[in-house]
């Protein structure tokens, strides 16, 4: 009973009255990224613009991201639940309501948000609701967090034309990513930023469904 109650905590929203109450101050955090030496928290160049990714475990995200040519920056950070600045601990809880994310820094001249959105869906499977492979609860569920109306009706869109790709695939599950705007993004400990670039042979769960991610022609 205990084991079954521990599950269900981890993949059920908390509420306001049973969430964890977090803190003022935000957690320390690295300074700089680590394999560019950029500023993590910015200023970063006009130019740029921001998505939020949740894929499962933020350490493979990220490697993933941050190879990507035309991505500027990445960061690991905690995104769409109610403690405020919460550790890494309390997140694993389900008491949260964040899910791990990689804030995504890119610039569109290089890189179209819509490119970013397919390595996103492909990359990952988005239809296993709270959790990712054997990554289980709240802090693991797929999501993607914008920062203008546009970008949401692009995600929109794409969500849609991917659970098309599915259903011809042959999929009979539903893409659950969660699509929204974006709230306060904590960023992640220090050991938490580019992990898989420290730990080359640490964990990296990132599996896809194998069905590729349709997106509009280039003009």
């Amino acid at each position: 009973m205990f084991l079954i109650d521990m599950f269900n905590k981890k993949t059920v929203m908390p509420t306001a009255e049973n969430a964890l109450p977090g803190r003022s101050e935000p957690l320390p955090t690295a300074a700089t990224h680590f394999i560019s030496g950029l500023p993590l928290k910015g200023p970063y160049p006009e130019a740029t613009r921001t998505i939020f990714l949740g894929m499962g475990c933020f350490w493979g995200a990220e490697r993933l991201l941050w190879q990507t040519p035309g991505v500027h920056l990445t960061a690991a950070g905690y995104q769409g639940g109610i403690t405020p600045n919460p550790t890494y601990q309390e997140t694993v809880t389900g008491l949260t309501g964040h899910t791990e994310v990689v804030k995504v820094v890119y610039e569109p001249a290089k890189i179209s948000l819509e490119e970013i959105l397919k390595i996103f869906f492909e990359a990952h499977d988005p239809t296993q609701g709270m959790r990712q492979g054997n990554d289980i609860g709240t802090t693991y569920r797929s999501a993607i967090y914008v920062e203008t109306d546009e970008d949401m009706a692009l995600a929109t869109k794409v969500r849609d034309r991917f659970q098309d790709a599915l259903v011809q695939a042959g999929h009979s599950s539903r893409v659950t990513t969660e699509i929204a705007h974006a709230g306060a993004f904590y960023y992640a400990e220090d050991y938490h930023q580019q992990y898989l670039a420290k730990n080359p042979n640490g964990y990296c769960g990132l599996r896809g469904t194998g069905v590729s991610c349709p997106i509009a022609p280039a003009a």
